[in-house]
């Protein structure tokens, strides 16, 4: 049963899915203002950041583990 309605599931959702249209009206209006490469760019940017962010944060709980476990050894 439980296998049968997972089928209904992904059927009904591919048969949802073909009923859309291939391009989007925005995406057309913006790449014929060029605006599209802003958009793109703005994506870029934030993009980078997050990743800017997270090796940051990474580092820094990599120095904190390295703290701890120095600490632990050290102590008895």
């Amino acid at each position: 049963m439980k296998r049968i309605l997972t089928f209904l599931f992904f059927v009904l959702t591919v048969i949802s899915m073909s009923a859309q249209d291939a391009r989007p009206e925005m995406a057309d209006t913006l790449r014929s203002s060029g605006k599209i490469y802003v958009v793109v760019c703005v994506a870029a940017i934030v993009l980078c950041g997050l990743i800017v962010y997270l090796v940051t944060i990474d580092r820094k709980i990599s120095r904190l583990e390295k703290e701890m476990a120095s600490q632990k050894k050290q102590t008895p």
